[in-house]
């Protein structure tokens, strides 16, 4: 199928969303996740009018970038090794796992200009996933401030895969009530605006719970036509 036809029934699904929880369409940013296609396939989404795009390993965002250059914003979305910042820090807008010192470090000394990051946390707290614990999220953005070439532009989740629409949602919403103890710290270098949760089998729930970001691969960009 193309990827203006999975667009087209992926954009009722956000309006939908956005009517239940009385959101604006235009508060939601759709992240083509083009990780696992090839580079026609991503340049078929952005023709298709979806200008971000998410990759997760360095080498992949190199190859589509030679290809398709700056003309989407790029979103780095993995986790991140810091020996790898350098090969992909020019490239990457935004940076959506940022989840150490060492890797604040890193980006800090290889970045020519301040780069937008999001804090990756671990709200489920599933030994598999990567991700600060919540309660270690504050003192963690507030460490952040000797860097100004980061910006904390927000926070990061991946809920678990279940069917317990339940407990993703309360995933979601503890993000949320994060970030908006953030906001209230009213701290210069994190206005912490974003919200990246959500993908393929769940971008509904994370949108009525508040994401502006939603990362989505299979159900957008799968299957190569």
């Amino acid at each position: 199928m193309k990827v203006k036809d999975k667009l087209a029934y992926i954009e009722k699904k956000i309006l939908g969303a956005c009517e239940r929880s009385g959101r604006s369409r235009r508060d939601i940013q759709i992240i083509a996740v083009t990780k696992y296609v090839s580079i026609p396939r991503a340049e078929e989404a952005f023709e298709a009018g979806i200008l971000h795009l998410g990759e997760n390993r360095d080498e992949e965002l190199l190859n589509k970038y030679s290809v398709l250059k700056d003309k989407p914003v790029w979103h780095y979305i993995g986790s991140l090794q810091t020996r790898k910042v350098k090969s992909i820090i020019d490239i990457a807008d935004y940076i959506h796992s940022l989840d150490r010192t060492s890797l604040a470090a890193e980006i800090q000394k290889r970045s020519s200009k301040p780069i937008r990051c999001l804090v990756q946390v671990n709200v489920s707290g599933e030994e598999s996933k990567h991700g600060l614990k919540p309660e270690e999220v504050m003192p963690f953005i507030k460490e952040l401030q000797i860097h100004d070439r980061i910006i904390v532009a927000g926070l990061m989740t991946m809920a678990p895969l279940t069917d317990d629409d339940v407990f993703i949602r309360s995933c979601f919403r503890k993000l949320k009530d994060l970030q908006a103890e953030i906001i209230s710290e009213k701290l210069a270098h994190a206005p912490c605006l974003e919200l990246s949760m959500g993908m393929s089998n769940d971008f509904e729930i994370a949108i009525e719970e508040g994401a502006t970001m939603i990362r989505i691969g299979t159900a957008l960009v799968g299957e190569d036509s």
